[in-house]
Parts: C-alpha cells; sequence; structure tokens
C-alpha cells in the first residue's frame, strides 16, 4: 500500500464496511472503487478499505496534512465504536434469541456507528417517508449549499455537513425547498434554530451522559422529531446502545415472528414502548445493536439490488410522521 494509507487491526467479525456503510446509519458514504468506501467523517474526507484483520484507511486535503496517526486511529476506533468487542455480544444474543442466531451467522460485523449528534438528528429528520438513494441526496445537497467545502475528488467537491449557525438564516427554510426537502424543509431549519437558541451543539452532545428516557424526551421536543427519529439520534450518535427504533415492520416483525401481543392495528405510542421494552428484555442493555443487524440482514436479504434496498428501506420508514 502507499505510503499514505494507513492501518488498523480489525478483523471482519468486528467489523464488515460493505455492511455498515450501506445500511442507513450514516448517508455520507459511497463505494467509490470495488471494496473501498469513500465519506466525511468530521471535517475530514476518507477513503476506507479492508484486507483480512485490517482496516485501511486515507485521509484527503489540506487536513490530512494535520493529522497524526494516533489521532486518525482514534477518530475511526471512535466512529466505529471499536473498542465494544462484537463477537461476544452476537454469542450472547443468539443464546437469547434462536432467530437472531439463525439470521446473524451470514451478518457478521454490523455495529452501530457514533455520528455527530447534530449531523445525526438533521439527517434523520430527513428519512420519514423516504428510501436511503433519495435521502443520500438530499443529504449531500444539504452539505453543497450549506456547508464548508472540504476537497475535490475525482471532480466530485466534498462538502462538511453544515454547522447550525449556517441552517438558522432567515432564508434557510426556503432554501431547502428549493433543494428538494419538501415538508422536510420546515423541520430541518425548524429544529438547527430550536438547538441553537437552546441546547447548543454542546448541550446536545452533553446529552450523552443523561438517562436514555431523558435525552429522548428532550429530542421529542424538536420539530419533526417522534420517537423513531429520537431513538434514532439516541443509539447513532447519544450512546444509548438501548434505544430500538420501531417502525411499522419492527412492529410487524414482533408480532408475527417473535408473537408479542400488542393490541390494535396502529403503531400506538403504548405499543412502541411495548415493543422497545420486549426487545430490551430479549437483548439485553445493546438491544439496539441487536436490532441494527436484524435491520441490516433485512435489508441485504439475497444481496439485492440497491433499488430493492431502497424499496425495504422505503418501507420500513413509511410511518406517520408523528411518530417519527
Amino acid at each position: 500500500c502507499p505510503a499514505l494509507w494507513r492501518c488498523l487491526p480489525c478483523p471482519p467479525a468486528e467489523l464488515r464496511l460493505d455492511l455498515v456503510l450501506a445500511s442507513g446509519q450514516s448517508f455520507r458514504w459511497w463505494e467509490s472503487s470495488p471494496g473501498a468506501w469513500t465519506g466525511v467523517l468530521g471535517e475530514r474526507v476518507w477513503t476506507l478499505r479492508q484486507d483480512r484483520d485490517r482496516l485501511w484507511y486515507t485521509v484527503y486535503g489540506e487536513e490530512a496534512a494535520k493529522l497524526d496517526g494516533a489521532e486518525a486511529d482514534g477518530i475511526l476506533r471512535d466512529y466505529f465504536q471499536l473498542d465494544v468487542g462484537l463477537p461476544a455480544l452476537y454469542r450472547a444474543w443468539g443464546a437469547a434469541d434462536p432467530l437472531f442466531r439463525k439470521v446473524a451467522k451470514d451478518f457478521p460485523g454490523v455495529r452501530v456507528l457514533r455520528l455527530d449528534p447534530v449531523e445525526c438528528l438533521l439527517s434523520f429528520i430527513c428519512t420519514s417517508n423516504n428510501h436511503i438513494s433519495r435521502i443520500t441526496a438530499m443529504i449531500e445537497r444539504l452539505c453543497q449549499a450549506f456547508g464548508r467545502r472540504l476537497c475535490c475528488l475525482d471532480g466530485r467537491p466534498l462538502h462538511a455537513f453544515p454547522s447550525l449557525s449556517a441552517l438558522t438564516g432567515a432564508d434557510a427554510e426556503a432554501r431547502l425547498r428549493a433543494l428538494g426537502f419538501g415538508y422536510r424543509a420546515k423541520f430541518v431549519s425548524g429544529s438547527a434554530r430550536a438547538i441553537a437558541e437552546g441546547l447548543g451543539a454542546e448541550g446536545l452532545s452533553q446529552l450523552r451522559t443523561a438517562p436514555y428516557t431523558e435525552a429522548r424526551k428532550v429530542l421529542c421536543t424538536l420539530p419533526g422529531v417522534g420517537a423513531k427519529v429520537a431513538d434514532c439520534v439516541c443509539l447513532l450518535s447519544l450512546d444509548k446502545a438501548e434505544a430500538v427504533p420501531v417502525d411499522t415492520h419492527v412492529w410487524h416483525i414482533a408480532q408475527q415472528r417473535y408473537g408479542v401481543a400488542v393490541g390494535g392495528r396502529s403503531l400506538t405510542p403504548r405499543a412502541y414502548q411495548e415493543i422497545g421494552d420486549f426487545f430490551r428484555r430479549l437483548w439485553g442493555p445493546r438491544a439496539g445493536w441487536a436490532q441494527a443487524v436484524l435491520f441490516c440482514a433485512d435489508l441485504r436479504k439475497g444481496q439485492k439490488p440497491a433499488s430493492s434496498r431502497d424499496q425495504a428501506w422505503e418501507n420500513r420508514s413509511r410511518d406517520s410522521h408523528g411518530d417519527g
């Protein structure tokens, strides 16, 4: 490998880039060449690839020169939460749940990312009634219009995720509508403003140390954030490994495959809570991680082409907006 590539020890049982980066946790990565994933992490552009038991990476742009190896390793270890040992968790979930055991053997290395809370929140507000390739394109337009330009790769300009202040201007909502955000424009600009005027980005990050129920309650006060979006943000950026995002699809799985008896024909707040509690009892304190494995397996059934994966995602995100 060229000198500008560095590597971390990381076996596939701990991380599979192709499963994790394409499963709708983050919308800022793409497969730039076979087996190589390029994306924006923090204020930098990275390409990652795996080779047996190593995770190789390179960083682009002027920022790369300022980044020493130990710091870069640390950023990736934090982002992929590599201090959490995955095989032992898989064994524990499989022992508790034969259904998990059956599905998971074909999907090793699926772990939960640790995203920036502002980026995670504003991205997931865009996921309602939407599918992965469309959300990815929306986030790309958002970053181009409001984010700082980082570098240009293969003729493609790459931008950082916008700061809160960039999204709180008087014309932000109108500009987002012009970018095709539809009714979500009001929620993205409204939530950016609510955070900027309230908690601040710092306060949002500090929810990492708050109890799960408290963090979720705070998030649900923001425009366009229902229980499911709040749980996605709790799980993917606020260190709440027990958060289980429930959509109509998870609700049907709970009923049909696990025999969970929750009344009614719609996903009420009470049914939502009961399903989350059921999976927390079944899978334990990292229930949200276990669900991420099943979600990924569902998305990838039979290695479908991207369009069918999108359809699977869209079916999963087509919940009433009140539920996030």
